[in-house]
């Protein structure tokens, strides 16, 4: 082992050490004073270690989130004196980078507007404004959904310490629910509560300026030691299909994908043969969202109907299904998946109310002939307009 790994592996276990004193409420001053060393000495990658080992060890998500912003907070002065040297502007991470710079823009925009709602709770004006400025800010959940879809896909797949993303995307989570709550309490669809409010704000300007630091000095650098910048540029066609919220590339690097030879071979489907292109066709005009996950839980295939309820794009294609889910919830995924996987169940069904829209989101265990479990699929659906269908409405009813 050499020198240069061996103080690298004390470091992150120093680091490791220093988080666990801060989560059990030992004195922060004697704590600082026997870390002072690693404090001081630390770099990215020791960082993205260091939670990765964590996230292993199955801390509870909010102890950790909780334990790692404190322990950032003693580490922030070292990392942001480290030579930093920011991506080129239209490049993936620099397009990353321009949208955060207008996402703080915004901020600090808020920040006024916010004293002001506080000082004068009457004044409607004031009120109006800032609800004006987060429902604009609340666009930003876009760029949060772009990374969790394309970026982090990408970064599972070349850096084995990638489970720091779990952390962020609950960071993400908190972000877009503070936001919410927020703009619901200004709407007066929620019970206006002050001291609640405040928290809900005090925490998303935490949060988001906590991120994008995140991003900036850690992860990003990081990535861009692991990651050659065409592979993460090819994630920017995609990206604008999605929409960045405040910036937009100028420039799209394409990257031109070989047609199929199978295009236009049939495929013998037993009760039928049909080509490629229609099994697409068909497929991706079923008004559902269908995700394909084998036995392997590696994600093999996604439909694109006209309108896709949750969003999903090509770097999902052999992502583990695990790194799918927002950490919250992905242990539910897995019992679900295991429940499938010994035969004990065989569905399992969810519906829920989003953006005014009654959602069903199911789960059908696949098995072969044998009964052996072959995988899981997804599937989606909007069914407001369905669960108010009324009466009857006969094949011969039907008009052009």
């Amino acid at each position: 082992m050499s020198e240069i790994t061996k103080h690298k592996l004390k470091r992150v276990e120093q680091l490791e050490t220093l988080f666990f004193g801060i989560l059990k409420g030992e004195k922060l001053g004697e704590l600082v004073r026997e870390h002072q060393g690693v404090i001081e000495s630390c770099v990215s990658s020791d960082v993205i270690a260091v939670v990765d080992k964590l996230v292993v060890k199955k801390v509870p998500m909010d102890e950790l989130k909780t334990g790692i912003n404190k322990l950032l907070n003693l580490l922030h002065k070292t990392l942001a004196e480290h030579a930093y040297f920011p991506p080129e502007k239209e490049s993936y991470l620099g397009v990353c980078v321009e949208n955060n710079r207008l996402m703080e823009e915004r901020l600090l925009k808020i920040k006024p507007l916010f004293r002001g709602v506080n000082k004068q709770a009457g004044d409607e004006s004031i009120k109006n404004e800032l609800l004006k400025k987060l429902m604009d800010l609340e666009k930003f959940g876009k760029y949060y959904t772009i990374k969790e879809n394309l970026l982090f896909p990408v970064v599972e797949k070349y850096i084995p310490d990638y489970r720091c993303l779990q952390v962020m995307w609950s960071f993400h989570d908190d972000i877009r629910r503070n936001v919410s709550s927020a703009i619901k309490m200004l709407k007066g669809e929620i019970p206006v509560d002050m001291k609640l409010f405040n928290r809900w704000v005090g925490d998303l300007f935490f949060n988001m300026y906590a991120v994008k630091f995140r991003e900036e000095r850690i992860l990003f650098p990081f990535i861009q030691e692991k990651i050659e910048e065409e592979k993460l540029n090819a994630l920017l066609g995609e990206s604008v299909e999605m929409g960045f919220p405040f910036y937009q590339p100028e420039k799209v690097f394409d990257i031109n994908e070989a047609a199929s030879v199978f295009e236009n071979a049939e495929v013998d489907l037993e009760t039928g043969n049909l080509s490629v292109e229609q099994i697409k066709l068909v497929f991706n005009h079923l008004p559902v969202d269908i995700t394909f996950v084998d036995e392997n839980n590696k994600v093999k295939y996604y439909s694109t109907p006209k309108k896709r309820i949750f969003p999903r794009t090509k770097s999902v294609i052999g992502r583990d299904v695990h790194n799918c889910h927002p950490p919250e919830s992905v242990h539910v995924v897995e019992k679900i998946v295991e429940s499938f996987r010994t035969g004990k169940k065989d569905v399992a069904s969810f519906w829920i109310n989003m953006k005014g829209e009654l959602l069903l989101i199911q789960y059908f265990a696949v098995r072969d002939e044998k009964g052996n479990y072959k995988g899981v699929v997804e599937v989606s659906q909007e069914i407001t307009e369905i669960k108010n269908l009324k009466g009857e409405n006969r094949l011969l009813d039907w008009e052009d």
